[in-house]
């Protein structure tokens, strides 16, 4: 159970990659930020199509390129744009908003996340679909409400405050660990290791 949580685990960062650069570059380099995070995003898709992952195991990956292609054209275009202050939060509305829409359509984003490390004979049994419905509604809310928290912090000038880099890492930590609890809550009722 521990080398599938650490699989899991690694291919969320896998995953999130793109906004893990574009959150550590600084941001009064948020254009070479932006650029920095789609070739990031790029490669990953990149990568994950040649290991075989299907488009719809890609959402996130998918959304987050189309995301930083745009931003990296308005941040280049005007590195001085008013967009800056919000660039954070509107990161993360963009994910709740990937995520909101992967629910919609009935393929939540983790799927493609939990079946590079689940077996493929699990992959259409009702139970696994559920749990990742739950998941990705977890995942939708941190980002809302870390989307909400960074707008708020960047409406009164803090959009890049050390306040704003911790709610940041929250909207992404506490998503990962519940995401590894439920997993393991639901392994052990199971009866899997």
């Amino acid at each position: 159970m521990a080398n599938s949580n650490r699989g899991s685990s690694m291919a969320y960062v896998r995953t999130f990659l793109p906004w893990i650069v574009f959150a550590v570059i600084p941001s009064a380099q948020w254009q070479w930020g932006a650029l920095a995070a789609l070739v990031a995003a790029v490669a990953v898709v990149v990568q994950q199509r040649r290991g075989g992952a299907g488009v719809d195991a890609l959402i996130i990956e998918t959304g987050s390129a189309v995301f930083f292609a745009a931003l990296a054209a308005l941040a280049l275009a005007d590195p001085g744009s008013a967009v800056h202050g919000y660039s954070a939060a509107l990161s993360s509305a963009t994910l709740a908003l990937i995520a909101a829409v992967s629910l919609l359509v009935r393929k939540p984003f983790t799927l493609g996340v939990a079946k590079r490390t689940t077996p493929r004979e699990v992959w259409g049994l009702r139970p696994f679909v559920r749990a990742n419905t739950v998941i990705t509604a977890v995942w939708t809310a941190a980002f809302a409400l870390t989307a909400g928290a960074l707008a708020l912090l960047a409406r009164a000038g803090q959009g890049h405050s050390t306040t704003a880099t911790a709610v940041q890492i929250a909207g992404f930590a506490v998503p990962m660990l519940f995401t590894s609890r439920y997993v393991a809550s639901l392994r052990t009722e199971a009866g899997v290791r």
